[in-house]
């Protein structure tokens, strides 16, 4: 039996109930080509502000160029959206996972991975009055969506700012991020950013 839990329709319902309001949404943001989706989806229905917290990102010169990517894709589609950094700290990620570096690529670290990026999205959105929060992380085929979600909710509980829950990929929108990157002409990486996905990347 399939017990999952369509992530998509309550996002759609949510979007619904809006009628015309735009709360603000606090959006982690993994990437370029991820958020591209995202941002062209939610525009219409959210006052944006993108947060690019990525310390799982293995060295200075690639989070470097995600963020340039990420803020050139704000600039190219004309979009009036914030894009809030915290320093760059990979040891915050190396930190968290310690213990876990054997893990197969989608395990145990990868859901450690989701929390320490999404508990960072969710404290700041509270602490900055935010009404939602959620990540693009959801896109990618290779992201666990019920795990992201769970985590997300979770991390809401008894908080004033809201999880808003997603799976991005449904409705054509991974294969929309990639026919927007191709039309920005981004950067699309071939590892999520951690040393150990690049490394079982081979």
């Amino acid at each position: 039996m399939d017990n999952k839990i369509n992530y998509q329709l309550q996002l759609d319902e949510i979007i619904t109930s809006l009628d015309g309001k735009k709360p603000s949404l606090l959006l982690h943001a993994c990437c370029a080509p991820c958020s591209s989706y995202c941002l062209e989806y939610l525009k219409d229905f959210f006052e944006i502000t993108l947060y690019f917290y990525n310390p799982n990102i293995s060295c200075s010169e690639e989070w470097e160029k995600r963020f340039n990517e990420l803020k050139r894709l704000v600039k190219d589609m004309n979009l009036d959206v914030k894009v809030i950094c915290p320093p760059y700290d990979p040891k915050e990620f190396i930190d968290k996972v310690k213990g876990y570096e054997r893990c197969p690529e989608g395990g145990e670290r990868c859901g450690i991975c989701y929390a320490l990026r999404l508990r960072s999205a969710c404290d700041y959105a509270e602490l900055n009055g935010f009404e939602y929060f959620c990540s693009t992380l959801s896109i990618s085929p290779h992201k666990d969506a019920q795990k992201l979600n769970s985590i997300g909710q979770a991390l809401a509980k008894d908080k004033t700012v809201k999880y808003l829950p997603n799976d991005f990929k449904k409705k054509g929108g991974y294969l929309r991020s990639i026919e927007l990157s191709k039309e920005y002409g981004l950067y699309r990486q071939d590892f999520c950013g951690c040393e150990f996905s690049r490394r079982e990347k081979g």
